[in-house]
């Protein structure tokens, strides 16, 4: 992989992953179109810590927040308001996906990098469930309406994310809706849940490369990957809980629907 490739993929991780667009989908399809070859362990680090880092940056008074609320309930005063409760709450909501990300990740992703025409499929569908919770989502409840219950639920719904072309923040913002959570709270929740796992899965990749060792050369291209990904993650970030305050999610479902029926009706004809 050349500094170019990288950086170009690293510009697709930090605007997908963040967005409602799968990140999965646009890193097997587009170095599948162009011929490129697979990112392989250096880069894939690249992107979890990238990814991380635009996360913790915007999020670090949240973060901040968490930490003191979660050892604040240690405490004497205990887990007795919604705030002291949330960091339960969001490891709770973390658990189904990393029990199923555990247990599939690796035979889900060997049936999809086989299978581009599938993940196009996922983009269409997923976009459009999507539209759905954005139209008919009730949009009346805020954070302090988070509980168990629907941290939970919103949690299993992470689950399919592991499946490309769902996307992570799609998924999650369209449980929430459906819920009936507004869209600048579904965002911003769905971020806050994501931090454990993208965190978790960035530990476990350094620790895989820490053991086989950065390959001579590469370097370079990990670096442009993480500054890459971290730049426009939180570019991203910030441009979706920005337009969620005044618009509708339409602009991403039109997007997904675009890109995947394009891509299914070249697929289709190509064969």
């Amino acid at each position: 992989m050349s500094i170019l490739h990288a950086a170009i993929l690293g510009i697709l991780q930090g605007l997908t992953e963040v967005l409602p667009i799968s990140s999965s989908a646009h890193l097997i399809l587009v170095p599948w179109l162009m011929g490129w070859p697979e990112s392989g362990l250096t880069f894939d680090v690249a992107l979890h810590l990238g990814t991380f880092i635009a996360l913790f940056i915007y999020f670090w008074r949240d973060i901040l927040d968490l930490v003191v609320n979660f050892f604040s309930g240690l405490g004497r005063q205990g887990f007795r308001n919604p705030a002291s409760r949330l960091p339960l709450y969001l490891i709770a909501g973390t658990i189904p996906a990393a029990i199923f990300g555990k247990t599939l990740e690796t035979p889900i992703e060997e049936l999809f990098r086989k299978s581009p025409a599938l993940i196009a499929t996922f983009l269409v569908v997923f976009g459009l469930l999507l539209a759905f919770a954005d139209t008919i989502g009730a949009k009346r409840w805020k954070m302090d309406r988070i509980n168990l219950k629907t941290t939970l639920l919103i949690g299993i719904a992470q689950c399919l994310a592991l499946f490309p072309g769902v996307s992570r923040s799609g998924i999650t913002i369209t449980a929430a809706l459906l819920i009936g959570f507004n869209r600048e709270t579904a965002a911003r929740f769905s971020f806050l849940l994501s931090l454990p796992i993208v965190a978790g899965a960035g530990i476990l990749k350094v620790g895989h490369l820490v053991k086989a060792g950065i390959p001579p050369g590469e370097g370079g291209i990990l670096l442009t990957g993480v500054a890459t990904s971290a730049v426009f993650g939180y570019l991203s970030i910030a441009f979706l809980l920005k337009l969620v305050q005044s618009h509708t999610l339409y602009p991403f479902v039109w997007y997904r629907l675009m890109v995947g029926v394009s891509f299914l009706g070249w697929y289709l004809l190509a064969r």
